[in-house]
This record gives C-alpha cells, sequence and structure tokens, in this order.
C-alpha cells in the first residue's frame, strides 16, 4: 500500500505545530519522522506522544560517536517506543555494532520490537562537486555510498539512509531484503530547496525506495492534506499492475 511507503517529516520547533500536522494527516499516515529540530524543542515525549496515537516514529538523529555514546543514545531511542533510529555509517563498524546490541538488549529487556536500524549514507544535500570537494577525494559518491552501504548491513543494520539516485548501487551491493529510506524526494509541483540529489516520489518508489520521506513540499503546503494525497496518489498510481 502506499501509505506504508510514505514518511512526513515533523521539522518543527513546536510540539503543538506537529500535532496539527498529525491531526491533519493522521487518518492516511502511518509514519512520521521526529529530527532533530523537533527532539531538541520538545524531547523524548514527542515520540512518545506520537506512539501514543497510534503512529509510527522514525526518530531521525543520526548518531556520530564514539560507540559507546551512541549504543547509549540508541538504547534510550528505543526505550521511548521509536519504530526507527538512525547514526551516520561514516561512525565505523564498531559504533554501528555497539548499537545494534545495545537496541536488541534494550527491546529484550522491555519486551519490546527491536526497532529498525539505518546507517546514514551520504547527506541529499552534498552532490557529487561538493563531496569531492568538501571530502577531498577523487572517490565517487555512488562507491563512497556502496560502501557505507555494506559496512551497514555488516554491522548487523537493517538498511540505509540514501539519496533515491542511490537506490539501485545499494541494492546491487546489499540484495533485496535490505531497506532503503530516500530522503531527497520532491513532487514535481516543488521546490527542490537545499536537496540536490533528489527525484520524485513515484521515481524513488519505481527505483526500489521501501520509505520515501517527505517534509517541506506537506508540511509546507497550503493544504498539506491535499499534498500528501497527492503524494500517495502519485506513488498508488505508480505502483499499481
Amino acid at each position: 500500500m502506499a501509505n506504508d511507503k510514505l514518511i512526513v517529516a515533523l521539522d518543527f520547533d513546536l510540539l503543538h505545530s506537529a500535532n496539527q500536522t498529525i491531526d491533519q494527516l493522521g487518518d492516511f499516515v502511518e509514519w512520521f519522522k521526529i529530527g532533530g529540530q523537533l527532539f531538541t524543542a520538545a524531547g523524548p515525549t514527542s515520540v512518545e506522544t506520537f506512539r501514543n496515537l497510534g503512529k509510527k516514529v522514525f526518530l531521525d538523529l543520526k548518531f556520530h560517536d564514539i560507540p559507546n555514546t551512541v549504543a547509549g543514545a540508541v538504547a534510550a531511542g528505543a526505550k521511548t517506543g521509536a519504530n526507527m533510529i538512525n547514526m551516520h555509517a561514516s561512525g565505523g563498524l564498531e559504533m554501528m555494532r555497539a548499537a545494534r546490541e545495545a537496541a536488541d538488549m534494550q527491546a529484550d529487556a522491555l519486551e519490546i520490537p527491536r526497532p529498525l536500524l539505518l546507517g546514514v549514507t551520504i547527506l541529499t544535500s552534498i552532490d557529487e562537486w561538493s563531496f569531492q570537494r568538501g571530502f577531498d577525494t577523487k572517490r565517487k559518491l555512488t562507491d563512497q555510498v556502496a560502501y557505507l552501504a555494506e559496512l551497514s548491513q555488516k554491522a548487523g543494520l537493517d538498511g540505509v539512509v540514501a539519496s533515491p539516485l542511490e537506490i539501485e548501487t545499494v541494492r546491487r551491493v546489499c540484495g533485496e531484503r535490505f531497506l532503503i529510506v530516500t530522503p531527497g524526494v520532491r513532487p514535481r509541483w516543488t521546490a527542490a530547496g537545499d536537496q540536490r540529489r533528489i527525484t520524485t516520489p513515484s521515481e524513488a518508489v519505481d527505483a526500489g525506495a521501501d520509505y520515501i520521506v517527505v517534509g517541506r513540499p506537506i508540511t509546507g503546503a497550503g493544504n498539506p492534506r491535499e499534498a500528501a494525497k497527492n503524494i500517495l496518489q502519485e506513488i498508488q498510481d505508480r505502483s499499481d499492475p
């Protein structure tokens, strides 16, 4: 179903604003993303609030620290009831393995499902030119995404966050069962903003994305409900035989 694939990003600094969006979309959108902006403003209460409403929460805090610190953060994230948690894959194999172990232990202790764990590859605001210049490398961006995806899989993570333009690459190196969550998704009727490596919702799903993340094209629209329904219809039309 199309609504299983859409994650709406709640990039607000007020819990009240996020609640308004859920009120508008909650009868047909299942997944919502809480990032650094809302979590910094409202804390774990934001996750617990939306979970109590029966919503699935992607906790998008992109942890990147020493293994022990990230393990503790992931355990705390699991305790809030978050369904999906991510971390920068560039933090390394040991860090991601520690995160997986911590999530397993916390879930077992609380007798709850373990959250899906994702490695963030390369941010969708970075294009080929800025990657090579900013990271002082001649390595292709796609090659780096492939490397980080393989590393995430080796560490025991469930999938990665990657641009829709790298879906085929990730599938090739990690297989069909490895989850791919794609930000950088923009309908044709909206502006790209600060995103660089982007596709439309239907293109991302057609390429094999398991989930797409859409924020401003929905939450910044004059009618967020209509915008979300248009995106879901586009996905449905593309995915139907």
